[in-house]
């Protein structure tokens, strides 16, 4: 299976061309200054130049479907349905948060991986994850939370390993309430790479092409205006309805 793995769900923009689980290229980049928007097509266009594939050789073509930036996911997402629908390829979608912690292998069984993201005003983006027998186990589903309430949440675990670039201006904080529980990950693990994206892929469900869509975890600025001054409730996303 030919698969290409798109992330653009936050700063750094990650490619990935996998053949089953060997990668065959990626580039990630991490610089403010870059536009996802301009830069995505012409790097995927690049990778599959460099290895000698043609976009009709793909198989499935794997999104981070978030949580993360509005606009990064918007992007990476909107990119991927259309390869997938023009090229009638599978279409599969997999949470930003596990894209963080798959690569960790922590020694003891009991540890749990919290990947997170900031969400500012002292809210995070984070789900609860643990290693079982080479497989990842979602024990928290991704929600945005306080920092309060991913503490409490926490408690009950013996160890903690914080992944995500974020998670370093909330370690001393979380380490204060959860005293010798938290571990930080770093270096490598601070970034999300296409290549796990396109592991996890690999395995996942394909899904309809047309009614994917991202996974913000919370509402947009434009359905909080329209829950302000609309009298009527929405029964879906904003973002899917219009």
């Amino acid at each position: 299976m030919i698969i290409l793995a798109i992330d653009t769900s936050n700063q750094p923009l990650s490619v990935a061309v996998l053949q089953d689980n060997q990668l065959l290229a990626t580039t990630t980049f991490n610089y403010h200054q870059k536009d996802h928007s301009t830069m995505l097509l012409p790097l995927i266009a690049d990778l599959l130049q460099r290895v000698d594939l043609q976009p009709d050789q793909l198989d499935r073509i794997v999104v981070a479907q978030g949580p993360g930036s509005y606009t990064g996911l918007r992007i990476g997402v909107t990119a991927a349905k259309t390869l997938a629908f023009v090229l009638k390829k599978e279409l599969v979608g997999i949470s930003s948060l596990a894209v963080l912690a798959a690569p960790l292998q922590p020694e003891n069984q009991n540890t749990v991986i919290v990947p997170l993201f900031d969400a500012r005003r002292q809210c995070v983006f984070a789900g609860i994850y643990q290693q079982k027998k080479q497989q990842l186990i979602n024990l928290l589903p991704d929600q945005h939370l306080t920092l309060a309430e991913l503490t409490a949440k926490l408690q009950k675990f013996p160890k903690v390993i914080l992944v995500g670039h974020d998670a370093q201006q909330f370690n001393q904080q979380l380490q204060a309430e959860l005293t010798n529980k938290i571990t930080l990950a770093t270096g490598v693990f601070d970034y999300p790479q296409a290549y796990q994206l396109g592991l996890l892929g690999r395995t996942a469900a394909p899904v309809e092409i047309h009614s994917f869509v991202p996974r913000y975890l919370r509402v947009t600025q434009a359905e909080k205006y329209w829950l302000a001054h609309h009298q009527e409730k929405l029964n879906e996303p904003l973002v899917e309805k219009f």
